[in-house]
């Protein structure tokens, strides 16, 4: 859980809501091989997204952007809230504990929730662990830079730091010691992820009509 009460906040609200903190910036440097150098880039370049290598810091799972969405809802609404999240090209970067790229795909496929045809299913999840790397999304995000349709196409692409894909943070780092979840917690939200899309009278909360208020998550609820 991070030192005080936070709050994060969607693209769609229309916030700029980079905020990741000097704590935050340092534990994505340590996945790195050279953190120093990194902190150092990010210091003189604030808005330069960095490759960093997964497995020891790290496991990030990449969504399809409308059904990352979704686990994002039921992870905040139903669950324990979740660890780092950040958009890139169209998908949903879910930063989750070490091991999570392994143990996940074997759970889906236990549980045959990934499974061909199947009503409701999960869709394929690109799972990065030891061996791979991830691009992660500045530092800082130029000011009124967003995603204006939920889809990772930015609102400005000419911004230094926003590709016209998307890069950007939706649960910026603000901790050195940030709450991860598990691969029994991501299955549990693509589970009911998947169920909710299977279902058309359910509602997906986290895209409300234009004259509702945005969907906020409180991120000290993080463990």
């Amino acid at each position: 859980m991070s030192g005080g009460a936070r709050t994060g906040r969607y693209p769609e609200d229309g916030v700029d809501v980079a905020g990741v903190t000097a704590e935050g910036a340092a534990w994505l440097a340590s996945a790195g091989t050279y953190p120093r150098s990194t902190l150092t880039l990010w210091e003189e370049r604030p808005t330069t997204p960095v490759a960093l290598p997964c497995g020891s810091v790290f496991d990030v799972v990449s969504v399809p952007a409308l059904f990352g969405r979704r686990m994002l809802d039921r992870l905040w609404t139903e669950g324990p809230g979740s660890g780092p999240v950040a958009v890139y090209r169209g998908r949903v970067l879910l930063f989750a504990a070490p091991g999570t790229a392994q143990r996940l795909p074997t759970l889906l496929e236990w549980e045959e929730w990934g499974s061909p045809g199947r009503t409701g299913a999960v869709p394929p999840l690109l799972c990065h662990g030891t061996g791979d790397a991830v691009t992660v999304p500045a530092v800082l995000t130029p000011e009124g830079s967003r995603d204006i349709d939920g889809s990772g196409a930015s609102g400005t692409s000419g911004a230094p730091g926003v590709s016209r894909l998307g890069s950007r943070w939706l649960v910026a780092p603000d901790t050195r010691r940030p709450w991860l979840p598990g691969p029994d917690v991501l299955l549990w939200a693509a589970v009911r992820a998947a169920r909710s899309g299977a279902s058309a009278t359910v509602r997906v909360s986290i895209f409300p009509p234009a004259d509702q208020g945005a969907k906020v998550y409180d991120v000290s609820r993080r463990r």
